[in-house]
């Protein structure tokens, strides 16, 4: 069996991904079987991203009218980028996957594996609201995100940036037609389609027509795209060390500010009773320390559960690289054998003649069209 795949941008209408207001394709006896996985106010996410990074670049500004109080406010009216992006994502269609059959039910399952590992596959784009509609035509789902970048060089460090938030997942544009957009989705597509061999479905690539490729060409591309992921792969591996660091220099912080405050703490006054010193000094740091503590030793046993993750991922990651290397040197050996022979056809032409060649060429070819009519005579 197989069927079609399709991801493509939506109109971000919270409201109506929510079912606050219902549209006329949408039957309300089935909004039951709706199912939200995704659910923040988008203005909290954006305090939770930015409110560091938009610190930071108020502190660095000499000039008020660069100060920005609201970055919330400065992307929505902002021409060159959006507060958040949403795709739509859905298999079949509703002549073969409709909702209220039992390959509707398939494809909610399908998308139900597919969301549940998209913000693990994507780091840096932030989803705020997920929702999958079973109460229309064919079961799809509406994800919205905001894509963030951490590596910014201008305005604040960390910013909105759909190019720039692909680029940190290992995706890089090389033309019009292959932007890192393009590339991306393309990659969405390939996760969703290995979900959809489990239960048996392949993806069906309408008006996808690609001329013949030669071996060593085909195996070259297979390298390259091989090499794209493992790059994606290290990319996310790189910013889940970068969270980690990020703690330890938490853990420090935490600790200083404590041994100051304890170096602050001040002596009971000559008239200040040991119970009153107890619960207005003591008691108050002591809760602070006890908070902290509680706090730092959670992120501790978190930070050493991943650390073993991420060693096993490296391990993986490092005989991955280690295989790519030999494919390449392979692909490049045949690539060499392949111009030798090239040398050597040209020199063959130049010395018997192009017309010659041809004549050769179709002698050996007509002659094996004959053995193999000849071959089935026998056989029958």
């Amino acid at each position: 069996m197989k069927r079609t795949i399709s991801i493509m941008l939506g109109k971000g209408s919270i409201h109506h991904n929510e079912r606050k207001f219902t549209a006329e394709n949408v039957d309300k006896e089935r909004s039951k079987n709706n199912v939200t996985y995704y659910n923040e106010d988008i203005k909290t996410v954006y305090h939770k991203l930015f409110d560091d990074a938009l610190k930071k670049y108020n502190e660095r500004q000499k000039r008020n009218d660069r100060m920005i109080n609201d970055y919330y406010e400065k992307i929505r009216t902002s021409k060159q980028e959006k507060p958040f992006y949403e795709i739509i994502v859905q298999v079949g269609d509703k002549d073969n996957m409709n909702a209220v059959s039992d390959d509707g039910q398939t494809a909610k399952n399908i998308l139900d594996s597919y969301i549940k590992n998209f913000q693990q596959r994507n780091p840096h784009l932030y989803v705020f609201s997920a929702h999958l509609h079973m109460d229309e035509a064919t079961p799809h789902l509406h994800i919205d995100f905001v894509p963030f970048t951490t590596d910014s060089k201008r305005g604040l460090d960390t910013r909105v940036s759909m190019k720039s938030a692909l680029k940190q997942q290992g995706f890089t544009g090389t033309a019009r037609s292959d932007t890192e957009f393009n590339q991306w989705i393309n990659f969405e597509k390939e996760k969703l389609s290995e979900i959809m061999l489990g239960y048996g479905i392949e993806w069906e690539k309408k008006g996808i027509h690609e001329r013949h490729k030669s071996v060593s060409q085909f195996k070259r591309e297979k390298l390259v795209e091989a090499v794209n992921k493992l790059e994606y792969k290290k990319k996310s591996l790189e910013y889940d060390i970068s969270k980690y660091q990020n703690s330890e220099k938490y853990a420090l912080n935490s600790v200083t500010k404590l041994e100051k405050k304890a170096e602050l703490l001040p002596e009971p006054t000559v008239f200040m009773s040991a119970k009153k010193y107890k619960n207005e000094v003591t008691m108050p740091f002591i809760e602070e320390l006890l908070t902290t503590i509680k706090e730092l030793s959670q992120r501790a046993f978190i930070a050493e559960k991943n650390a073993e993750k991420l060693q096993k991922q490296f391990y993986i990651l490092k005989q991955r690289n280690e295989q790519l290397k030999k494919e390449n040197w392979d692909n490049n050996m045949e690539i060499s054998k392949c111009k030798v022979e090239l040398r050597k056809f040209d020199k063959l032409k130049s010395y018997l003649g192009i017309e010659s060649v041809n004549e050769i060429i179709k002698a050996a070819y007509q002659s094996k069209i004959n053995q193999k009519e000849h071959t089935q005579e026998i056989i029958k």
